[in-house]
């Protein structure tokens, strides 16, 4: 294949030659060892796999790998457990009448095209919706040919996991910056003064950052400066910092207020305010009213806990911050990402060496192209709910069970996720995905939503495919990438997500492969190849290399030279100083997210295997506020919000702050999803769902007594 159409790229030149594998000095029957990367989560951590024909017997961490240099956690090291999972889905499914069942992939792929071209035909194109998920970024050529099916149909009703947990992110980027594509990036190597807001990199591995290898990361830190860990609880990564500021749920926005307003006042950085900054006069205004005393009674620190983070700052001179889901997953969301970049501006501390630098992507090459300039302005909300606004070309996640119950939406895929435990009003969703004329699944196991399907797409797992990490480029912690080939066939009759989603637009007399190329004619290599055509280095050098290829560690000065309206960062957008202003004090009792060692959101639920200890969704708080509520430790317990209820088992923390209640996401039998509603708390700027600091309230409930044991009968 040659050229680019449709939204790929065109490789920058040179053949594909074959390689992956550890080299072993000659061909050796038995088990192989393959090098690879996993694609978990985006520190993408490099691994060696050794199997045995389709079977996967081990992965281990690549100690060769520059950037993980031979660490993986229990999530990475599960990828075998993944990849037999007796819940893998080996054959496509539809629904013929009579419920799921098996059916050959030519049955499956007419029908299922069959009937999106009736409904585009009767309803138009906008009744047909697409769900990108979180795994699905971790398919590049699955989530490109996805998109652009979606495209080649004409609808707009693009929904993905942005809008469900950071949209803060790209919104503060582009208000401040004039473009959402900007990713503030820790110097890792050159910064003395770290802070992470309601982030616990040792489990979660970062937050749009990567922080791959993390306990060596963070003590390196802590060894040459200071790491200061902003958090209700003391999380594993709080317990590696040279200090743990325990503050109220919800409540980081008027810290970082505070520190802004006593920055602004001594210790900025004048002269590169004077050259890089707009509205400055306003900022200090909005932060006025945040003197010690309402940062103290906000956020529940002591007086000298605040100076003291403040005198730090002015130490240092530069600061790299960095927020978690903790924050973006709250009402003050929006004001606080806004804050932290603010806060960072005014040291000048963004785009500078000791602070933190936008990653350009090794793929993307952003450093290297003209980006244009928004102001900001959403479009136009879907027709059932005009009030949440449309951005960056998808609508909220919010407004996906109301524009099904309105006739709007009456087929949905969903790619790589399960949205019954990932977003709001989970029983009233169940419902109305339910209801739905299509509701197709591509997949690699069987969910909580495959089971409402009318057609389920089996897809090849990440061993089974080449992949290079386009969707996740610009959140390495270096301006690095990688290239991995399969590592084991293709089994069952698993096919490639790209497959599925090219067969389907052709059947329907659409492309979703350039140049209109045929399907079974095309290899994952082709595409990936595509997708690398910004890289830095050609492709064949790309695959080619026995490891992650490392461009350059860091890259600073971007922003400001070629990005910034102006020259100008825009330090007091309209829309944030009015939310900040109008934002509550926090809820006494309040739910926060709270991340596990051996679960990744809607991932890994019995994915183990009987011989690995599984993460539990217990209901954890301390100790004090379990007494006060007359609470058991070990017992069951009702956790209600204004917009539903969960049952589950508690546990006593003593390094949990009180009023905070801390539970897991993505579990289904306690769905957090159930405390959430997309129609009472969702925020104005972006349509995301409140799902951190929601105001709770937790009861005990009357222990279940065992069914009596009874002799066996002969």
């Amino acid at each position: 294949m040659t050229g680019a159409t449709g939204g790929w790229q065109t490789p920058s030149g040179g053949e594909v030659p074959s390689g992956g594998e550890v080299p072993s000095g000659g061909e050796v029957p038995g088990p192989t060892d393959h090098r690879s990367f996993c694609r978990l989560c985006i520190s993408l951590c490099g691994v060696v796999v050794t199997t045995d024909q389709q079977r996967v017997l081990s992965v281990r961490g690549d100690p060769d790998h520059p950037l993980s240099r031979g660490y993986t956690c229990a999530k990475g090291r599960s990828l075998g457990d993944m990849h037999h999972d007796p819940d893998r889905l080996d054959w496509p499914l539809a629904d013929r009448g009579g419920g799921l069942q098996r059916v050959s992939w030519e049955v499956c792929l007419d029908d299922l095209a069959e009937r999106l071209g009736a409904i585009v035909s009767e309803s138009g194109p906008d009744a047909v919706g697409m769900y990108l998920a979180t795994a699905s970024a971790f398919d590049a050529a699955g989530r490109r040919t996805a998109e652009l099916l979606l495209r080649a149909i004409g609808s707009a009703s693009r929904y993905t996991s942005t809008t469900v947990d950071t949209p803060c992110k790209p919104l503060v980027s582009e208000l401040m910056a004039g473009h959402p594509g900007l990713v503030p990036s820790l110097d890792a190597e050159g910064a003395t003064l770290v802070v992470l807001f309601g982030l616990n990199p040792v489990v979660s591995h970062g937050h749009l950052n990567a922080f791959p290898d993390p306990v060596r990361r963070l003590r390196a830190i802590a060894q040459r400066g200071e790491l200061i860990v902003c958090d209700p609880r003391q999380t594993e990564t709080a317990r590696l910092a040279t200090r743990h500021l325990a503050l109220q749920p919800g409540s980081d926005y008027a810290l970082v207020a505070h520190l802004v307003r006593e920055l602004l006042r001594e210790g900025a950085d004048q002269g590169h305010l004077d050259r890089h900054a707009s509205d400055v006069h306003e900022l200090a205004a909005a932060v006025e009213p945040f003197g010690i005393e309402r940062a103290v009674a906000v956020t529940g620190l002591d007086r000298d806990e605040i100076s003291g983070l403040v005198a730090s700052i002015r130490r240092h001179g530069r600061v790299a911050a960095q927020t978690g889901t903790g924050v973006s997953m709250s009402a003050a969301a929006n004001v606080t990402e806004w804050l932290v970049w603010a806060l960072q501006i005014i040291t000048g501390s963004y785009d500078r060496p000791g602070g933190m630098w936008f990653h350009p992507g090794f793929l993307k090459s952003l450093d290297r192209r003209d980006l244009g300039v928004s102001a900001g302005e959403p479009e136009p909300g879907p027709r059932s709910r005009p009030d949440l606004p449309r951005r960056w070309g998808e609508y909220p996640c919010a407004a996906l069970a109301d524009e099904i119950e309105a006739g709007n939406l009456r087929a949905l895929v969903v790619v790589g996720g399960n949205p019954l435990t990932s977003l709001p009003d989970a029983g009233r969703l169940r419902r109305v995905l339910a209801g739905l004329d299509v509701l197709a699944v591509a997949d690699i196991r069987h969910t909580d939503t495959t089971a409402l399907a009318t057609h389920v797409l089996a897809c090849a797992g990440q061993l089974e495919r080449s992949d290079v990490p386009h969707f996740v480029d610009q959140f390495q912690a270096a301006v690095v990438t990688q290239y991995t080939s399969a590592v084991v066939p293709l089994g069952a009759q698993r096919k490639p997500m790209w497959w599925c989603f090219a067969q389907v637009a052709e059947r329907m007399g659409l492309s979703a492969l350039p140049g209109g190329a045929d399907p079974d004619s095309t290899s994952d290599d082709d595409l990936v190849a595509l997708l690398a055509g910004r890289a830095r280095v050609c492709f064949d050098e790309l695959r080619s290399s026995p490891t992650a290829v490392v461009a350059e560690q860091a890259v600073f000065g971007w922003v400001e030279e070629r990005v910034l309206p102006g020259g100008r960062w825009r330090l007091a957008p309209r829309v944030l100083v009015e939310q900040l202003a109008a934002l509550d004090a926090p809820a006494p009792l309040a739910l926060v997210p709270r991340r596990q060692p051996r679960h990744l959101n809607s991932q890994l639920r019995g994915s183990l295997g009987t011989a690995r200890r599984l993460d539990e969704p217990d209901i954890v708080v301390h100790p004090d506020d379990g007494a006060a509520l007359g609470l058991r430790n070990g017992a069951p317990v009702l956790v209600r919000s204004i917009s539903g209820e969960i049952t589950g088992t508690v546990r006593f923390d003593p390094g949990l702050r009180r009023g905070a209640v801390s539970v897991p996401h993505g579990f289904a039998a306690v769905n957090v999803a159930e405390l959430t509603s997309s129609t009472v708390d969702v925020d104005p700027l972006t349509g995301m769902v409140l799902q951190s600091g929601v105001p709770v309230t937790v009861e005990a409930l009357p222990a279940v007594r065992p069914e009596p044991r009874r002799p066996p009968t002969s």
